[in-house]
């Protein structure tokens, strides 16, 4: 029987070569000694420990959209240094499918102040050296990608370098791997185990003008629930302005990771910043408590 591949198995084919190009560009004895001269640390945990709030992220396409507003791009790093609801900031390194690079996390981190999520599809130790020469304070580990002995190495490597993670879960068995004592839980709502022809069709939804992203079930964030006490929640894609508060205050999340809502805005980056900001202003805060 012919086994159909999902978008995962499809995009970590290719993150597999990039890796392999990463690595004969750069040795990993030279990304050691650039780790020396890597910018300090900042904690994403301490960053979202307060008032809930975003990780705005910076990618210029994505397989399940296509390509993001190009003003928006361009005016993410000065729009999400500024506000007041951005707590970091997540840069999707892939290049193949996000468009994106090294690179360009190292310039978001060097051009701001806020902590840097390095976001991708992880699984080799060289992408954690990578992560922490480039700048990156946190990388983001998925569990639908890693075994449980492989997050636990992959944590303790990022530890070592002084860096936060933060673990991606999509289901209760997911949730049921991550390494004791993490303390930074992300739930994506965000459906991985489906092939690239229902990528196809939402891209095509999505840019027919719907923002009912195909790829998305919001139920997921019902998740939140089930996660340790005492953690940090984060709620990923399919996040807009008008469902913002009630992950805040129905399910307890102390932040949102937001991408594609803020760089496909009509409106302009900033101005759908706003919108974000005046929902949660708008709705009584009942900010989860952190122990």
């Amino acid at each position: 029987m012919k086994v159909t591949r999902t978008i995962l198995d499809e995009i970590v084919i290719d993150v597999r070569k990039e890796l392999a190009e990463a690595q004969r560009r750069v040795p990993l004895a030279d990304l050691k000694r650039r780790i020396q001269d890597a910018p300090a640390v900042r904690s994403l945990k301490k960053a979202l420990q307060s008032n809930f709030g975003l990780v705005a992220e910076i990618k210029e396409r994505s397989p399940s959209h296509g390509p993001m507003r190009r003003q928006n791009v361009d005016d993410a790093p000065l729009a999400y240094e500024r506000s007041r609801i951005v707590r970091a900031v997540s840069v999707l390194t892939n290049a193949t499918y996000f468009g994106m690079s090294m690179e360009r996390l190292q310039a978001v981190k060097a051009g701001g102040s806020k902590p840097v999520l390095r976001k991708d599809f992880i699984f080799d130790d060289y992408q954690v050296y990578e992560a922490r020469a480039f700048g990156a304070d946190a990388i983001l580990l998925m569990a639908n990608l890693l075994e449980a002995d492989e997050m636990r190495r992959l944590q303790q490597l990022a530890g070592d370098l002084q860096m936060e993670v933060l673990f991606e879960c999509h289901t209760r068995e997911q949730i049921a791997q991550v390494p004791a004592g993490a303390e930074l839980y992300g739930i994506n709502s965000r459906t991985f185990d489906t092939d690239a022809r229902t990528y196809e069709a939402a891209r095509q939804h999505s840019q027919a003008g719907s923002r009912h992203d195909l790829t998305t079930d919001a139920n997921r964030f019902e998740l939140g629930g089930h996660l340790p006490s005492g953690v940090i929640k984060v709620a990923e894609s399919g996040v807009r302005a008008e469902t913002i508060a009630a992950l805040r205050d129905r399910f307890g999340y102390h932040a949102a990771l937001v991408g594609t809502s803020l760089l496909t805005a009509q409106q302009g980056v900033f101005e759908e910043l706003e919108l974000f900001e005046n929902a949660l202003r708008s709705s009584a805060p009942t900010e989860p408590a952190v122990r």
